[in-house]
């Protein structure tokens, strides 16, 4: 189940770190953001075919299960809260990542208020691929939402995820939040 958590952050944070000239930062407060999240995954992740065979067939019946029990409550939804920095900004949605040569981004659409942005990922060692678009929309400057779509592949396995999240400014003041 971890690997599978693994590979979704693998394939969807990195997949903002790209060069372009038509970059345009949203138009928001920098600072203390909660979101909400809301997420739904049906499918199996795609291993390698390497992982899997190291799996019993219990362990592989069991993973099977959970991902099933998991996908079967439907909806998810997480509240977090992070620290938005100017340097966060304008690097176009890196969620921390320092990239993967993999993937593929594309530019779609980018202003003050909206942002769109298409993504693909392969590697070939695992042959796994992954895909996806996000969207985001700056509705003021204290009100941010959007979706992420994510599509994987791999092996036997195919898993898909959408996701949809509204962030609200908190302050501008962070306090612990993003510190370690």
């Amino acid at each position: 189940m971890r690997n599978a958590i693994l590979l979704g952050l693998t394939l969807l944070w990195p997949l903002a770190l790209f060069a372009a000239d038509d970059y345009k930062p949203l138009d928001v407060k920098l600072g203390l953001w909660e979101s909400t999240l809301t997420s739904q995954t049906t499918g199996m992740p795609p291993l390698p075919e390497e992982l899997l065979s190291k799996l019993t067939p219990d362990q592989r019946a069991r993973m099977e299960a959970a991902m099933k029990a998991r996908a079967a409550k439907g909806p998810q939804t997480r509240v977090t809260k992070s620290c938005l920095t100017k340097d966060q900004l304008d690097k176009a949605l890196t969620f921390g990542s320092e990239g993967n040569a993999a993937c593929k981004r594309t530019l779609i659409n980018s202003s003050s208020t909206k942002q769109d942005i298409r993504f693909d990922c392969s590697d070939e060692k695992s042959g796994m691929k992954g895909s996806g678009t996000v969207h985001v929309e700056a509705i003021n400057s204290e009100n941010v939402k959007g979706a992420v779509q994510v599509s994987a592949a791999g092996g036997a396995n195919n898993m898909n995820t959408q996701m949809s999240f509204s962030a609200k400014w908190v302050s501008s003041d962070c306090g612990d939040v993003g510190k370690k």
